[in-house]
This record gives C-alpha cells, structure tokens and sequence, in this order.
C-alpha cells in the first residue's frame, strides 16, 4: 500500500482562461497536491533522496501556474500532474485546481477541478508514439541545412515517416533577419521524450548552430511539436511546444500531412492553423526533402 503526501492550498497568480482579460488581468489559482508514494525507504534510512521532496515539488507546481497561459483548466491540472510524477519517487498524483475567480455570472464560492494521474510501469517495451517535429533555417544553404537535419534525426530508434513540403516564412521575434525555411516531419518512436530533445540538440550543433540572440538567425532549428499526446510542464521540454498552437509555420505543413492531426491541449490542427494567419507562409514547390529508409514516405514533397 502507498504512503501519502499532502500539499493544501497553493495560490499563485496566473493568467489562464479562455477570456482575454484573464489572459491580461491574471487571477489567483489555488492548487491541492496529493502524492501516493512509497515512504518506507526514506524513513529507515532518514534520507530525503529517497523520497518526494515536496518542497522542490510545490516549487514546480507553482511555475507551471505562473508560466506559459493554457485556455483550459483541464489543460492547466494535467500539466500540473506531470510535473508531480515528475518526480521518480512519485507512484501516483491527483491534483485539484481551484479558480475561486472565475467568469461565473451566478454567484458561487469555488470552481475547481480534479484529475488523477498514475506513472507507466509497463511490463513490455513502449509503444511507438507519433512524434512531430518541426525544423526551420534561415542561414547559410538553407535546404541542405535543413536535408542534414532530416538524415541526422531519423534512425536508430526515431522512424521517419514523412516529411512536408518546404514553406518560406517570415520570422518571428522582432529581431531582423532573413525569411525561413520550414518543414514539419512526422516520426515514430518509443524512446523518452528527453532522449528525442537531445537527438533534436544534436542535429542543431552539427549543423553549426551559436545561440546568441534570443528569436535570433539560426542554420537549423528543430522543435518537439508534440510526443503523442504526453503532457509535459518540465522547463526542459514542455509538451506540446507552448508556441505550437499559434505558428503557421508549424501548424500548415503539419496540417499537409495530417488532416486530421489534434494538438493536445488545443484540439484541432486545421482550425489552429486557419486562426493563425496560414497566408503568411508560403509553400515552395520547387523545393523537396528527403527521407530515407523502407519506412519514409516523401509523396507529400
């Protein structure tokens, strides 16, 4: 039987809600936290590694509620769950969300929801998940920067399934510079989300990429749009990609390769994409990628 572990009570301030003046004006969010664990280790050797460390724990909780804005509180708990059991030592974790100021016209004292999330222990290996990744470059030969890429993720464990058509776009950020080149590849794999991120790392310093300026020129960029449908609030890597459901950059070509596509946590990719000005990319059909291996599928370029 678990042990439990009880946090009561988190308020922090945040800016999530489908209304715009809760994107602008904030509300408190209060936050309970129960962790199901198993103690015993820790207590027979007094040792805080072997168990949660709930103070780390709140601290986490708490950044996800002052960080990036989601539209749902659905959305909001679910990240919040996972960055409970992000914590090894945490079996399972239910998390209610109190927004004691919502946009409610009738009177009430609180809204709130509650989720409960367990940790994966499968018996057998993984099973492979839709991984989409998007790749952009806007320095140097852009296409083989971007071909490069593509041969250096895809293999040994990350199975390359298609790649989009090549789209010009213009940059994002504010800083001046050159237009892009985008792609999105859909890819599947059983390996951690991490071990994606430092394939996608990889990738970029082979290609030569410095980082200097944020939003800045790059010769390659490669984004985790998405593992699935795995909730991810880790700063590292939060999944989805927090920008993903605003970029028609990403959106259009994925979009191309999957009509049906969902991104979790924002649904729709097709009505993601025509909200997100899709006019403002442009597809370049003189340009093709290629994927190789018995396994890719390129008939989209």
């Amino acid at each position: 039987m678990l042990d439990r572990i009880s946090i009561t009570g988190l308020r922090v301030r945040g800016y999530h809600g489908v209304f715009e003046h809760e994107r602008t004006d904030g509300q408190d969010f209060v936050v309970d936290a129960v962790l199901w664990l198993d103690t015993a280790p820790a207590a027979a050797a007094d040792d805080l590694s072997l168990t949660a460390d709930y103070g780390a724990i709140a601290d986490r909780l708490a950044a996800v509620v002052a960080g990036e804005p989601v539209a749902l509180i659905e959305t909001l708990a679910g990240r919040l769950a996972a960055a409970c059991l992000a914590d090894e030592s945490v079996q399972e974790a239910e998390v209610t969300v109190h927004k004691p100021a919502a946009p409610v016209t009738q009177q009430f004292t609180d809204i709130a929801l509650t989720i409960r999330r367990s940790r994966r222990h499968p018996r057998h290996p993984p099973a492979s998940r839709q991984i989409v990744l998007s790749l952009g470059s806007n320095l140097g030969d852009r296409m083989a920067s971007l071909q490069r890429g593509v041969d250096q993720l895809c293999g040994d464990g990350l199975d390359c399934l298609a790649v989009s058509s090549v789209y010009e776009t213009d940059p994002v950020g504010g800083v001046e510079q050159a237009d892009y080149l985008n792609v999105v590849v859909l890819a599947a794999s059983s390996l951690p989300a991490h071990d994606i991120l430092a394939r996608c790392a990889a990738a970029e310093t082979a290609a030569g990429r410095v980082r200097t300026v944020r939003w800045g020129p790059r010769t390659l960029d490669v984004d985790i749009v998405s593992c699935d449908a795995e909730i991810s609030a880790d700063p590292v890597l939060t999944l989805p990609h927090p920008r993903a459901h605003e970029r028609a950059f990403v959106l259009v070509p994925w979009l191309e390769l999957d009509p049906q596509a969902m991104l979790p946590g924002y649904g729709a990719v097709a009505a993601l994409a025509a909200a997100a000005d899709p006019a403002s990319v442009r597809r370049r059909p003189e340009l093709r990628l290629v994927l190789s291996g018995p396994e890719a599928d390129s008939s989209c370029t």
